[in-house]
């Protein structure tokens, strides 16, 4: 339930369609995902799930994986 909550941030943040497949998105891997996007996505994530990403967690947030890895590190459980 909560890894589909992710999902929807992901689509919410990069105004993407509800069916977009964003499991294997990386950072610029599509056109939306750009820099002014990525902040969004962080400001979405860290509203949705309760959470403040540091600079380097920030830096680090290159794909869906590891958004999820960072917020399991954080404590949030991603399960399907």
């Amino acid at each position: 339930m909560e890894l589909q909550r992710l999902r929807t941030v992901f689509r919410t943040a990069l105004e993407l369609p509800e069916e977009a497949e964003v499991d294997g998105l990386e950072y610029r891997g599509i056109e939306k995902w750009d820099s002014l996007a990525h902040m969004s996505l962080v400001a979405t994530i860290e509203d949705e799930f309760g959470v403040m990403l540091d600079t380097d967690e920030v830096i680090d947030l290159s794909s869906f994986d590891r958004a999820r890895q960072i917020l399991e590190k954080h404590g949030v459980v991603l399960a399907d």
